[in-house]
């Protein structure tokens, strides 16, 4: 369903440039993580970090997963919902961190179909969103953040799987 909702946007501007940019996010760190077995996805690689989701490819796809849902909410509960943020379910093999990652992405996608007037560029600094760890931004940056997130992610797993061979 999320991809062929996004590929609604391929032609529709900024909104389908984020899609599209997301979603290839996505791919590239599913395809990075494909082939890890459930023994490496679980081991504790970096025992010194203070940040728990960075410890294991699992606490850090934990952590993608539910960020990707954080953003949405964000934009959402700046439109007037009242949604509250996930908490981090943690799983035991790849493939449920792939259902998972898609299932966030065709959240995400749902937000544009939920609300086709989004304002996503805007240069009014006070009529921004406010995220949890002091900026401000509006659609179209916290979903550049979002597309970042994953790439930053993506880039510390390959690490991982460096250390792990």
């Amino acid at each position: 369903m999320g991809r062929d909702i996004a590929r609604l946007y391929r032609n529709q501007g900024v909104v389908g440039a984020l899609l599209d940019e997301y979603e290839r996010a996505l791919d590239d760190l599913k395809a990075v993580i494909s082939n890890i077995r459930p023994a490496k996805l679980v081991t504790i690689v970096d025992n010194k970090t203070q940040d728990e989701n960075c410890r294991s490819i699992q606490s850090i796809l934990a952590h993608i997963v539910r960020s990707g849902y954080g953003y949405a909410i964000y934009v959402r509960n700046y439109q007037g919902e009242n949604l509250n943020f996930p908490s981090s379910e943690v799983y035991d093999t790849v493939e449920k961190y792939v259902f998972a990652l898609d299932d966030m992405f065709h959240f995400n996608v749902q937000l544009f179909t939920d609300y086709p007037h989004l304002i996503v560029e805007e240069m009014d600094n006070d009529k921004k969103i406010l995220v949890r760890w002091g900026q401000r931004y509006d659609v179209e940056q916290l979903f550049e953040h979002a597309i970042v997130h994953i790439l930053r992610h993506r880039r510390q797993i390959e690490r991982f799987l460096l250390t792990l061979k």
